[in-house]
């Protein structure tokens, strides 16, 4: 962050002192999060927790990115605006960025007991309970399918 003009004079010491933590290992959707404690002066920073599996070598190049997401908020740009996203594009390792859709369906489909599947487009979607019919593909709008996730078609 330092290299890419980032940090001011306090902002380096800040996150240098930033307590770091893992999120539970069976969490999908979040591959980092920014914790905060509300008093009535205003907010403290209390800890940047990432995914376990961001720390195995296989995802290092996603995890030092998310790493550095999670740093912006905790330099206080807490919303996802175009602000923030300005600062995010900064990253050098544009393939790393685009990891992202692949870290989250190689974590659901370990964690998958079901296969919702979709009879037109044969989208295959990992999910931990069924659908029964109460979801439809986003695509094709068609009621999904479900599959138990030993079973391909």
């Amino acid at each position: 962050m330092n290299d890419l003009g980032m940090l001011g004079p306090g902002n380096q010491e800040l996150l240098f002192n930033t307590p770091l933590g893992v999120l539970r290992k069976n969490a999908t959707q979040r591959h980092g999060v920014t914790r905060w404690k509300r008093h009535q002066e205003g907010l403290e920073l209390l800890t940047v927790d990432l995914h376990p599996r961001l720390l195995t070598e296989e995802w290092t190049d996603y995890g030092t990115f998310v790493m550095f997401h999670e740093f912006i908020h905790a330099l206080g740009w807490r919303a996802h605006d175009a602000e923030f996203r300005s600062l995010e594009a900064r990253w050098p390792n544009k393939q790393a960025v685009s990891q992202g859709p692949l870290f989250t369906n190689t974590l659901r489909l370990e964690q998958a007991k079901w296969i919702w599947y979709c009879p037109s487009c044969e989208g295959k979607f990992p999910r931990k309970r069924r659908a029964n019919g109460r979801f439809q593909c986003r695509g094709c709008k068609v009621n999904l399918l479900d599959m138990p996730r030993s079973s391909s078609r």
